[in-house]
């Protein structure tokens, strides 16, 4: 089942009920558009606030910009060598605790659609259209390759919107 987007509403609950390392994780998604693996790889030496990254499904080279106040904090907390430690010495977090941690805060709030933390993804995704008006900077952006798997992104807040709408005309149509 694929991942939904967040309403700005959600995203501040969920970012809230999230420990502070797996919040700076999702807000490090939420400003560069990373994969969550290619975050999690971030190395301490590599924090700037402007840095090329390696994404490891593309290959491709991507350069990302942090606002000064989530460079910090994650400096704050970075290990020797990884950006965001894990809780074994010389790992860095795991995607699967960043998850868990994301499924409890979302199964917290009773949040009706799949949420993961692709989710973040598309919010970063749909924000950048919003800015730009423009799903091949979207697409750019993102690194994708197809077209149409970025306007899923792009447009995932209308898809939420319209499958709300959709579920609500039913729900309606049952009650007369």
């Amino acid at each position: 089942m694929r991942t939904e987007f967040l309403l700005d509403y959600e995203l501040g609950r969920v970012l809230a009920l999230l420990t502070r390392q797996n919040a700076l994780i999702l807000e490090t998604v939420l400003h560069t558009g990373l994969r969550i693996s290619d975050v999690l790889d971030l190395r301490t030496e590599q924090l700037a606030p402007s840095m090329w990254v390696l994404e490891k499904k593309t290959g491709k080279k991507h350069r990302c910009g942090l606002p000064k106040d989530l460079l910090a904090a994650i400096r704050a907390q970075a290990g020797e060598v990884w950006a965001f430690p894990g809780s074994k010495p010389g790992t860095h977090k795991t995607r699967q605790a960043v998850w868990k941690d994301v499924k409890r805060a979302a199964k917290a709030f009773r949040l009706p659609q799949n949420i993961g933390t692709h989710s973040f993804r598309k919010v970063y995704a749909v924000r950048l259209r919003e800015k730009y008006g423009s799903i091949e900077k979207v697409q750019r952006a993102l690194a994708h390759s197809s077209l149409a798997v970025t306007a899923i992104y792009a447009m995932a807040d209308q898809l939420l919107s319209d499958r709300q709408q959709l579920m609500e005309r039913r729900r309606a149509a049952r009650g007369r």
